[in-house]
């Protein structure tokens, strides 16, 4: 039997963890595959305890692993974890110098698409790189790594000698089912929902990929177009066991696109009404399937759904045909308006700061923000991810190339019209411009769960914001300075 020290790197960034801590699911299913292996796992969450990189090295010399395992892990669905990677890295560095003979392992997104770019880097001390879904590789490598056996594994990348050696594409795992998260192991009193009425916070996974094609998330290539499916019996057992044991108010539905299926959807809907958990959901899906549900979204209300996230991305039809989104204005603001009339919360992203953007075209997204009226609002920075197809398209205007700014708040691309100064401040008019427009309309909700909702959501967003953007000073919208932190 082996230690196995699974560590969430200590990565932080404003708008990641706004509105609350989640827990590292895909973590947890890692150390749930190196348990029922047999072998002795330990979850340390640096991210979500706030935790340096002292703290995360005295916890390698506390536990003294034999491996140390991270990922390229945000507390969303995956596809945009590249921020972490360098932490990622550095928590490998750290645990090859409190011990050499530590074996190191990486997973996820980023990793598997540029094991060579990681691999081949001489300050690299990630000696094994898990490809793709990496529960049966765990398992299998534990076994392999003392045997002198790895390279028979299928899923990994490795350096032999001058060699990068990556072995064969492994197969999806059939069922999703066989699978258990080591949820005993996570410290719960670090998951917590900060939007009233509060409460501890969990995120499960209810299915696994994406066949849609969105040019700038490497969902439909990480997970190879397919999608599968739990037995939602089963997630109503695992939810039933968070709420019960780990007392859990919360729960976040974080897969990518766990709509597709309708009937089963539906199914899942019907068993959680019926199971009757004192648990609040939040999800994301998308705009078409908002749509498609018009006569089931009393379901999502009677099943405990209090807040929905859509991609919106972009006002202009003409950007989201480039965006492969598969979608259209009209669209948009009809799943919205569908769910404000059964009263879940909605929130919504557009995306700023693409290479033709002018602060003509920020103006009119903001125009579109608030003509959508979503009750939240983001504005996520274009962000090229190295193994997406809109890298390939933006590449001759990149000008950022520490992957730890690749956080969807930090301007990577430079518009032909911009600088990246002017795309940085052109966010903070969105944020400063959308809120002051929503203060006014929240303000004159009557008192209630939608108006202590929306008010506490603000005040999470905002209380760094002055931070964020210092330059602000006092073109902040009155009725924003307090919340915001600016006086």
């Amino acid at each position: 039997m082996a230690t196995i020290l699974f560590i969430v790197p200590p990565y932080h960034c404003w708008g990641v963890q706004t509105i609350g801590t989640w827990p590292p699911v895909q973590l947890a299913y890692l150390a749930g595959a190196a348990a029922e292996a047999g072998h002795e796992a330990v979850i340390c969450d640096a991210m979500n305890k706030d935790f340096s990189f002292d703290d995360v090295r005295a916890e390698i010399e506390r536990v003294a692993p034999d491996y140390v395992m991270t990922m390229d892990y945000l507390p969303v669905s995956g596809a945009v974890s590249t921020a972490s990677v360098p932490a990622a890295l550095k928590t490998l560095s750290l645990a090859k110098l409190v011990d050499p003979s530590i074996i190191t392992l990486i997973g996820g997104p980023h990793p598997t698409f540029l094991y060579d770019e990681i691999l081949s880097d001489d300050t690299c001390d990630a000696d094994y790189v898990l490809r793709g879904e990496a529960e049966e590789t765990l398992r299998e490598l534990l076994s392999a790594i003392p045997a002198g056996q790895a390279a028979n594994v299928a899923g990994i990348a490795f350096r032999d000698g001058e060699r990068i050696v990556a072995t064969e594409v492994r197969p999806h795992i059939k069922d999703l089912d066989t699978l258990t998260a080591a949820w005993h192991l996570l410290d719960w009193d670090d998951y917590h929902y900060n939007i009233d009425p509060w409460g501890r916070m969990a995120s499960i996974l209810t299915t696994r990929g994406c066949m849609m094609g969105c040019s700038f998330c490497s969902h439909r290539a990480f997970w190879r177009s397919d999608w599968r499916s739990r037995d939602p019996r089963r997630v109503i057992d695992e939810m039933r066991l968070l709420v019960e044991e780990h007392k859990v108010e919360f729960i976040t539905f974080i897969d990518p696109y766990p709509t597709f299926d309708r009937d089963r959807w539906e199914l899942q809907l019907d068993l959680i009404i019926e199971a009757n958990l004192p648990v609040k959901l939040l999800m994301e899906t998308r705009v078409e399937d908002i749509i498609r549900d018009e006569k089931i979204l009393h379901k999502y209300h009677e099943a405990g759904v209090i807040h929905v996230y859509v991609g919106v991305e972009s006002g202009s039809d003409a950007m989201l045909e480039s965006l492969n989104k598969g979608t259209d204005s009209d669209m948009n603001k009809r799943a919205l308006d569908l769910l404000r009339e059964h009263d879940i919360m909605s929130e919504a992203s557009f995306m700023v700061g693409f290479p033709d953007e002018t602060w003509e075209s920020i103006d009119k997204t903001i125009v579109e923000a608030v003509r959508l009226n979503p009750d939240i609002a983001v504005f996520p920075v274009i962000t090229p991810m190295p193994f997406t197809p809109l890298h390939e398209e933006m590449k001759d205007r990149i000008r950022v190339t520490d992957y730890s700014k690749y956080n969807l708040m930090t301007p990577i691309v430079e518009p032909y019209d911009m600088s990246l100064d002017d795309v940085y401040r052109a966010l903070a008019k969105c944020y400063m411009t959308f809120y002051g427009h929503k203060m006014r309309e929240v303000a004159k909700l009557e008192d209630g769960f939608k108006k202590r909702y929306m008010m506490s959501a603000f005040e999470q967003m905002m209380k760094d914001y002055g931070k964020q953007f210092d330059f602000l000073g006092e073109n902040m919208p009155e009725g924003m300075k307090g919340i915001a932190g600016i006086r």
